[in-house]
């Protein structure tokens, strides 16, 4: 992990940290500043995953851009990668994720048309997306999805059958808070 206000080099720029922004099955993104502004700078990591099986993550990173980008879903802008050490830096989109607003008892329906236009066009790609709240961004109205995540289309890990139960306060969502909040608390 980095600390604030540590530098660290991607192709030859230098980010200062800023601070953590979260902490995913692949990696630590964190707000950083560099000479074009804030930005995301992820640094894939090799923890245990008991439930998702990894290959090379930053090779599956950069080919899963590549076909996010073909698919018209709104996502950040890759910036940089740097494949030795495993770094990514991308656009910094500004705003509250999906999470954030449910954990908040805020209302996310004005989202989820959003959001399944993201399935639909996922879907037609024959892929999906990682529908988990905390990788949904919303800037001015508009929702993005921050992840580079896509795997093969299954009807199982769909939006309807998977992502939607953690789209509002249900029994899902809440023992995902409470998970988290034990693991903070150890």
């Amino acid at each position: 992990m980095f600390k604030k206000a540590e530098i660290i080099v991607v192709q030859e720029k230098k980010y200062k940290i800023e601070k953590l922004l979260g902490h995913g099955k692949g990696g630590y993104s964190y707000l950083a500043k560099g000479e074009e502004g804030f930005v995301v700078l992820k640094q894939i990591h090799h923890e245990p995953c008991a439930y998702y099986q990894f290959g090379n993550k930053i090779e599956a990173e950069q080919r899963d851009y590549k076909k996010l980008l073909e698919t018209g879903i709104r996502i950040p802008k890759m910036l940089a990668i740097d494949v030795e050490n495993e770094r990514i830096v991308k656009e910094y989109i500004e705003g509250d994720t999906i999470y954030e607003r449910i954990l908040d008892y805020q209302s996310v329906t004005l989202y989820v048309p959003q959001v399944e236009e993201m399935a639909e066009l996922a879907k037609a790609a024959g892929i999906n997306i990682d529908y988990f709240p905390t990788n949904f961004v919303i800037h001015k109205n508009i929702l993005f999805y921050i992840d580079y995540e896509c795997n093969a289309y299954m009807e199982e890990w769909n939006l309807e059958n998977w992502g939607i139960k953690y789209w509002s306060r249900t029994k899902e969502f809440q023992a995902y808070v409470e998970e988290q909040h034990n693991k903070e608390s150890k």
